[in-house]
């Protein structure tokens, strides 16, 4: 006994040890749980949306309490009462017997613990549906009938979908409870096989039948629904269109009110059941069923769709169609679309843009997808600055002038801090630095932008504004700011020399209110919890007037304050009353509009500018532009207005998050300046008019008017996207005045690879607040012109025999430039169609950043290639084009070659060291390249071009023929030329 008496006790300990462990466990995992909660709280309170969040919390508890209560109390109900009624003395076989002496000693829990594991499932399920339940109790009509039941389309966007939930939640509540059941019967005699016969006692007969009735009852309630999906549904007896067909109006929705009714009898049949104890009856009527669903619910759709309709679906579906067609334009906010027939002229005529001046001086050559590394290399400042890859385009009062502007926000790099660390990545490099802002139509003689806006401090056009960046796009994941007034300051505000590191920087400390305060020690642990950073809490840089900055991008700070918001991709900045802001709009969307088109919203948007995501899942076919916000760069502030408060999806969600929103009328008059019509809603508009903008059946049907958007010709590889829509200043034809317009163009459909790039529309939306904001025009072109697309022009702009030699030149073969080629605009200007497309020119390694060197335009079959837009506009209409543009006055100082890049990054001499300087260089601006080679119109340079173009002629015929010697040959010449061309031109 004494060898053998420590084993309880050390088995006992280490019970009690793992006992320990488990609770310690748990109370580490709830609070982490809590300190989650707990920030979100604090977050959610400082930015002055709590009740965002406590509605959401509220309302997923109480769904979860519904879901784990549905389930878990039926099955609970199903096994107690087969237990509670199974034969006291039946005789079980012995297999049986064994299994209840196995499941006996556990019983009792799992009577218990399974129906609330199930129910644990089903509660988390039905937890994620909360914003189903709130709308649907805060649902707002319509006022618009559908055309096939005549009901307010609420039903099918609020109601239809709860119902739909309800049945599937309660149908899987019943199959459960059933199949526990029947298990239960089984396991204890109330269900016994053998001898090829199964006996079921009386009660298990009725539970059974019972519960049988109840899963049929609710499936004949589903399929009596269905009948009104089928006007939301694109899979359908025919997948033409989005809504009921003609198959579906005449076999499918009375099929279903068929089944329904046979449903609901079966359903009778089974309680007969449940009385008079006769199968037979229920069996029966279950094999109808199954006969029924077949021929009624598959076979006879089919027949018609396939011997009626598909003969004469031009005819039969005309009705159905049309139903489609006006219910699109409607959800899409295109019904009251102004089609204008345009006869776009070909031919150039001295004088064509004098009427189109205004829209002529505002055309913009400052691409804002290409310039980003130029404004980083002329206003970067530190490393630890950057600018988003690509750039936005606003305008501006400039002197009682709209001006188009490109501007970006100079914000904070911590990966190229010098010493990165805690201490340098959380307090003391915590922001970025004020905007940089260039005119959209103006460039700087040797080819840079000409900034409105720039520097450290700020000066320029736009203002004294606050000009700390606390908020932005690229902000760190999180930082700590504010300090006593007595301390001294520690985040670097901005550098006020031209050393690298902070020695000589300005400091400055955060006065705003942008974050949850540290101001106890309690605070700091839950903080260091949710950031995994034990020095929160042991930092002498946090004290009480700390506050933590995080979730700063301003797309995520606007999608937690309106979780029911579809937002823009793209957020934009600008200085509104001294402050930046930046501007998000938002979108209240559904699936579930009767007999309007789904479509998927981020494949129907994807260009070049927003890439296609490999699995698209949210699936639209009503959209609106219901939510303008703004998000204050330095406070963090957050500020929802309703900009369409007459549309029922918003205000079904202000109900349901009452307060949080603010009325258009709040707007001041500055934010209304730089609202924009939003990008993403227009190419959703735009990819729907490609087939939309037909409003006869007939021709809808037959897809002979089907359109595309052109690809981008500026993209390269084989896979291009669609081309992006741009902002313009102009005066659309039909209209009265410019107005800061975002359009886009069409071309014929193909179900080939490549389309025909001719001209079939162009259309605008008008992006200035006011009366005609959102206003859309669709100039429609002959469908017997033969006006040429983008990807036309562009090969013109490639293949021209005089253009392709210059552009060669800019960047000659083994030479160490490269031709960027901007965005090519499409204008309607002069009765016809203006291309334009600035033409850049960078280094090919070493510091590269783009500058403009050329300017491409055309109209028709015509295109030139000059230094600037306002000397390739009258060359293009033969000397006079009748109105000056942007760049009227500039003359270009270093050529055509001269590049961004390591030769000449300086705005000193044009010698191949860098300079810093701002004089200029004998043979060109220190931006560029020290030589020149601007085309001038002397004998040599003209014959130098000419005998570059005969070699290139001549090496393209050799390699052809696989001749290599005179391919080599050829080669020297066009080098030659190369250098005759630069003598000549310096010369």
């Amino acid at each position: 006994m004494t060898a053998t008496s420590p084993r309880p006790a050390r088995s006992r300990l280490r019970g009690t040890i793992g006992i320990a462990a488990i609770i310690v466990a748990v109370i580490v995992a709830a609070f982490f749980l809590f300190a989650s909660l707990y920030t979100d709280f604090l977050w959610y309170d400082q930015l002055g949306f709590q009740n965002v969040l406590t509605t959401q919390w509220i309302a997923t508890v109480v769904m979860f309490v519904v879901g784990f209560v549905g389930m878990a109390v039926p099955v609970f109900v199903s096994v107690q009462l087969a237990f509670r009624v199974r034969p006291v003395y039946a005789k079980l076989s012995a297999q049986l017997d064994r299994y209840q002496q196995v499941v006996e000693p556990l019983r009792r829990l799992a009577m218990f613990g399974v129906p609330a594991v199930l129910g644990l499932f089903m509660g988390v399920s039905t937890a994620m549906r909360w914003q189903t339940v709130l709308e649907y109790l805060n649902r707002t009509p319509f006022g618009i009938k559908d055309p096939q039941f005549g009901l307010d389309n609420s039903f099918y966007v609020f109601e239809l979908p709860l119902y739909h939930g309800i049945l599937g939640y309660a149908s899987a509540a019943v199959i459960v409870s059933g199949i526990a059941m029947l298990a239960t019967h089984y396991l204890y005699g109330g269900i016994r096989v053998g001898n090829r016969e199964v006996r079921i006692t009386r009660a298990a007969r009725v539970q059974i039948a019972v519960t049988a009735a109840v899963f049929l009852l609710l499936q004949a309630v589903s399929i009596y629904l269905d009948q009104f999906s089928t006007l939301t549904d694109s899979r359908g007896a025919s997948s033409l269109f989005t809504g009921a067909t003609f198959t579906d109006v005449n076999a499918v929705i009375p099929g279903k009110l068929i089944l329904a009714i046979a449903f609901a009898l079966v359903t009778v049949l089974c309680i007969v059941t449940a009385v008079v104890g006769r199968w037979r009856l229920p069996i029966i009527g279950t094999g109808l069923l199954v006969v029924a669903s077949l021929v009624i619910g598959t076979a006879y759709p089919a027949l018609i769709q396939r011997f009626q309709v598909e003969p004469s679906a031009q005819s039969l579906e005309r009705e159905y169609i049309s139903r489609n067609i006006k219910a699109t334009q409607d959800a899409y906010n295109i019904s009251g679309i102004d089609t204008i027939a345009y006869s776009a002229k070909t031919d150039v005529e001295q004088g064509a843009l004098r009427d189109d001046a205004d829209t002529t001086a505002s055309i913009r050559l400052i691409d804002p997808n290409v310039v980003s590394p130029t404004f980083a290399q002329l206003q970067q400042v530190q490393q630890y600055y950057q600018f988003a890859d690509k750039l936005d385009v606003d305008r501006y009062d400039i002197d009682g002038t709209t001006q188009d502007t490109v501007i970006a926000v100079r914000e904070l790099d911590q990966q190229n801090q010098a010493s990165p660390g805690w201490i340098n990545n959380t307090v003391v490099y915590t922001h970025g630095y004020g905007v940089v802002a260039a005119y959209g139509n103006q460039r700087s003689e040797d080819g840079q932008p000409k900034f409105l806006e720039s520097d450290i401090p700020s000066r320029g056009q736009l203002g004294d504004y606050e000009p700390r960046i606390y908020f932005g796009e690229k902000s760190p994941s999180y930082s700590i700011v504010g300090a006593p007034k007595s301390s001294d300051p520690v985040e670097i505000d901005y550098p006020s020399s031209d050393k690298d590191d902070d020695s000589a920087a300005r400091k400055y400390t955060y006065t705003g209110d942008g974050g949850p305060k540290l101001d106890n020690v309690f605070k700091q642990l839950v903080y260091a919890i949710k950031f995994g950073s034990e020095q929160i809490l042991l930092s002498d840089y946090v004290n009480k007037d700390s506050q933590i900055l995080y979730d700063r991008d301003p797309i995520d700070r606007v999608k937690k304050a309106a979780p029911y918001l579809t937002l823009d991709r793209n957020a934009y900045p600008a200085v509104v009353n001294k402050r930046v802001v930046w501007i998000v709009d938002g979108y209240t969307t559904t699936s579930d509009y009767p007999y309007s088109q789904v479509e998927q919203l981020s494949s129907s948007i994807a260009d070049t500018n927003t890439p296609q995501p490999e699995y698209a899942l949210d699936d639209v076919n009503y959209i609106r532009n219901s939510v303008k916000a703004t998000v204050d760069a330095y406070s963090g502030k957050v500020t929802l207005y309703a900009w369409d408060d007459k549309d029922p999806l918003l205000k079904t969600y202000s109900k349901i998050f009452p307060g949080t929103l603010k009325s258009q009328k709040d707007m001041s008059a500055q934010l209304l300046q730089h609202v924009r019509y939003p990008e993403d809603l227009f190419k959703m508009q735009r990819s729907i008019l490609e087939t939309y903008h037909v409003t006869n059946p007939s021709t809808w049907f037959s897809r002979d008017d089907q359109w595309t958007t052109p690809s981008d010709p500026t993209a390269s590889g084989e896979d291009k996207g669609k081309q992006p829509p741009y902002y313009l200043t102009m005066k659309v034809p039909g209209t009265d005045k410019p107005a800061f317009t975002l359009y886009s163009t069409f071309i014929p459909a193909t179900t080939t690879k490549e389309s025909r790039s001719v001209l079939k529309g162009y259309l605008t939306a008008n992006a200035d607040a006011g009366p005609d904001y959102g206003k859309l025009t669709l100039l429609t072109l002959p469908k017997d012109d033969t006006v040429p697309g983008p990807g036309q022009v562009q090969t013109s702009f490639t293949t021209s025999s005089e253009i392709a030699p210059q552009l060669n030149l800019l960047q000659p073969r083994g030479g160490n430039t490269e031709v960027v080629r901007g965005n090519l605009l499409t204008v309607p200007v002069g009765g016809g169609l203006l291309y334009v497309q600035p033409i850049y020119v960078q280094a090919n390694s070493g510091t590269q950043y783009p500058l403009l060197r050329k300017v491409l335009v055309g109209f028709g079959d015509r295109v030139e290639f000059e230094d600037t837009l306002d000397q390739a506009l009258d060359k293009l209409f033969d000397g006079d084009s009748g109105a000056a543009a942007g760049d009227n006055g500039v003359t270009p100082g270093d050529g055509s070659t001269g590049t961004g890049g390591d030769t000449g990054t300086g705005a000193g001499s044009g010698g191949t060291d860098a300079g810093s300087g701002s004089g200029d260089g004998s043979t060109g601006s220190g931006a560029g390249a020290g030589g020149s080679t601007g085309t001038g119109d002397n004998a040599a340079l003209k014959k130098a071009l000419s005998d570059y173009q005969t070699a290139l002629s001549d090496r393209t015929k050799a390699y052809a023929a696989n001749d290599l010697s005179a391919a080599a040959e050829a080669d020297k010449r066009m080098q030659a030329a190369v250098e005759a061309a630069i003598a000549a031109s310096g010369s």
